[in-house]
């Protein structure tokens, strides 16, 4: 390689595109477009990138793998970036293992973070964890020791294990320094937001107060009732019992927890699970079929019963009572979790956010139908181009409404 292209490679490195971009702007061998290409991915033209690191890896031929193999990793770091997560992670593992067979240690590392990454994105915190076991990140550069580190964060904060995760964000952050590219210190600082800005509100004793991860932690390990509205469960000492596909029993049950220790009236339970304005004997007689089903559901955990005006929750082992409910409750409840995928800034396809979310991507395109009508999300392109995005909501992280389990126990 000859010493342009390795002042260009090493700018890259230090995350100077625009050095980069001075060296090999005017050359077309293999080596400098797939340089111009991961140049053009730093300075967010991903589309010109992509293009490129095609073109370097067509010029490269069948005889240099490694190099091919490198241009297929630049090309699936650019995937991630523009949420194309119908990008096919073989091509990346294939890229991975020619790069470890050949002896290219610090990209086959690279390309396992690529993947770890894919999977954080879909919500499988477990095979992300088996990925990451047979990474030792000690003896590589120290960028991609902050990738190892961001990765331990993302998945200690999905599993709301806040002191694990704030540990390996101070151990992202010193080696973000070390390595001396902004751009690597701004993703862990946007990372430590979720720690940092309220993940969600308690709603107890008739007051509300916004929760930072650590206290929504604190709260889920507690002896107390919850009521969660931001993963439609209730838990109690270790046991969890799901209401995630029964909106009307959830309705339910967290209107008697807001009332706790008092009661609900008839009407006003029928507003909420309803949505009834007035209420007439139909809707009385299914409410009474209703609790009656909630009764039966929460019987290991409390007692419903009924008052004079209507019904109120009793704890069997609990001395509190509390919902945990999401930050904003501006958007429908039921498209929750595509506002939380949205919410990172970046632009996602539907066809991203439904394999994200394990859904049709007819559903996830009638609930961005749904959310645009409302004013929550806004397409950018047309047809097949066609990509969805929204600002982060100030002040808020939407941690607890991704797609990703959170511990039971």
């Amino acid at each position: 390689m000859d010493s342009i292209i390795t002042a260009a490679a090493r700018a890259l490195a230090a995350g100077d595109p625009l050095g980069a971009l001075k060296r090999v702007a005017l050359r077309d061998d293999p080596p400098a477009l797939a340089l111009r290409g991961i140049a053009m991915a730093q300075l967010g033209d991903l589309v010109r990138a992509k293009a490129l690191l095609r073109s370097a890896a067509r010029a490269f031929g069948a005889h240099e793998a490694v190099a091919r193999a490198r241009c297929v990793v630049a090309e699936a770091e650019i995937a991630l970036a523009a949420r194309d997560l119908g990008w096919p992670p073989k091509a990346l593992d294939a890229a991975r293992v020619t790069l470890e067979k050949h002896g290219d240690r610090v990209n086959a590392a690279h390309a396992r973070y690529l993947e770890v990454r894919r999977l954080l994105l879909i919500g499988r915190l477990a095979e992300a964890e088996r990925a990451l076991v047979d990474l030792d990140p000690s003896p590589f550069p120290v960028a991609l020791r902050a990738a190892h580190e961001l990765m331990v964060a993302g998945i200690a904060v999905r599993r709301l294990d806040t002191r694990t995760a704030r540990a390996a964000l101070a151990r992202a952050r010193q080696a973000a320094v070390r390595a001396g590219i902004p751009a690597l210190t701004a993703e862990v600082d946007n990372a430590s937001l979720a720690l940092d800005t309220p993940a969600a509100r308690l709603l107890a004793g008739g007051s509300e107060r916004p929760l930072l991860l650590e206290e929504v932690e604190a709260l889920l390990a507690s002896k107390a009732f919850v009521v969660d509205a931001c993963r439609h469960v209730v838990r109690n000492g270790g046991r969890v019992i799901s209401l995630a596909k029964r909106p009307v029993l959830f309705a339910l049950a967290r209107a008697l927890a807001e009332a706790w220790p008092g009661d609900v009236a008839r009407d006003t339970l029928v507003a909420r699970a309803f949505g009834a304005r007035v209420a007439d004997e139909s809707h009385r007689a299914r409410l009474r079929v209703e609790i009656g089903r909630l009764r039966a559901m929460l019987r290991p955990l409390a007692v419903v019963s009924a008052t004079n005006r209507g019904f109120k929750l009793a704890p069997r082992r609990a001395r509190e009572v509390a919902v945990l409910a999401r930050p904003i409750e501006d958007q429908p409840l039921e498209h929750a979790a595509v506002l939380a995928l949205l919410a990172d800034g970046e632009s996602w396809s539907s066809s991203a956010i439904a394999v994200a979310l394990g859904a049709s991507q007819r559903t996830v395109q009638r609930a961005l139908d749904a959310l645009a009508a409302a004013g929550g999300v806004q397409p950018v392109g047309r047809g097949r181009a066609r990509r969805w995005m929204t600002p982060p909501v100030p002040g808020f992280t939407t941690t607890l409404l991704l797609p990703a389990p959170l511990p039971i126990g």
